[in-house]
């Protein structure tokens, strides 16, 4: 979601730059500072924002130039008067008079006038242009974050590579063979029974089952390869130009989620290890994915 666009205009009386910067962010947050005068600007021009992106934050600047003979401010004369009226009445209290410089600090004293104002075909004629330039420089952001993209899906896919690699060892592993772990279990349950009363058969058989049940971890891997697939599906979806940003930090989760029962019930060293280098690829994934739109 990192880029950056710019764009120039210019009509006979004024020239224009737009200036978009995207940086990462879970949900859409737009930030757009207008010239005074052109604030009427800012509610379309969030709305064009939104058109190209659906997560980030974007920050939006435009700068105005006047041509030569054009003067860049005028004196709100209205308010103005009405600020000496009032600075009269609190003389009468005993303020001080006001100076020059503070009465110009007052908000909306000096306003930037935006010349062929006074004419409203003209200004939403610049106003127009202004928008058009607008697309041009969210154009560019949008081909700047998808460059990155580009690097992003091989990044990505080589997380994926890693997490099923992890995934083939962890059901390679003889902590994770049913057989295996009823062995184990019943040389533990042997050694056990020399200091208790025994058990029968059937009671012994089925002490066993729990203990492989529990230490089963299939499950958990036949679900962390679905969601192996399901993120390559998001990050095909994401190069067709779809938001997947959000389902795929909620799919980083859930890899997660299963990692963490993974490395619960592993009862050999050799899977734990396993489970701790899988969460180690997930998380790194996860930190890649918050790049992603």
């Amino acid at each position: 979601m990192t880029g950056y666009g710019r764009a120039e205009g210019a009509d006979a009386q004024m020239s224009w730059a737009w200036e978009a910067r995207s940086v990462n962010g879970k949900s859409l947050e737009i930030r757009c500072r207008v010239p005074s005068g052109f604030d009427r600007l800012e509610t379309p021009s969030r709305a064009l924002v939104g058109q190209y992106f659906k997560r980030g934050s974007v920050n939006l600047s435009l700068t105005v130039a006047r041509g030569p003979g054009g003067s860049p401010f005028r004196i709100n004369r209205e308010l103005l008067q009405s600020a000496l009226e009032a600075m009269a009445e609190l003389q009468k209290c005993g303020a001080a008079p006001p100076s020059a410089d503070g009465l110009l600090r007052i908000k909306g004293v000096v306003e930037t006038e935006e010349q062929g104002a006074d004419d409203p075909a003209i200004a939403k004629a610049r106003e127009e242009e202004i928008l058009r330039t607008l697309q041009e420089a969210l154009k560019r952001l949008g081909e700047a974050r998808l460059a990155e993209g580009a690097h992003l899906r091989d990044v990505l896919g080589g997380h994926l590579q890693r997490i099923e690699a992890l995934c083939q060892d962890a059901a390679a592993s003889a902590g994770a063979q049913p057989a295996a772990i009823r062995e184990r279990l019943r040389r533990q349950l042997a050694d056990l029974m020399g200091s208790v009363p025994a058990l029968n058969e059937e009671r012994f058989a089925q002490e066993v089952a729990v203990l492989v049940q529990k230490a089963d971890v299939r499950e958990e891997i036949d679900r962390l390869r679905a969601h192996i697939r399901q993120a390559a599906d998001l990050i095909a979806a994401a190069e067709r130009g779809e938001p997947v940003g959000r389902k795929f930090d909620f799919l980083c989760q859930e890899f997660n989620r299963e990692a963490n029962t993974l490395c619960s019930k592993a009862s050999e060293i050799d899977l734990t290890r396993i489970g701790i280098d899988l969460k180690s690829a997930i998380e790194q994934m996860r930190e890649q994915v918050q790049n992603v739109e």
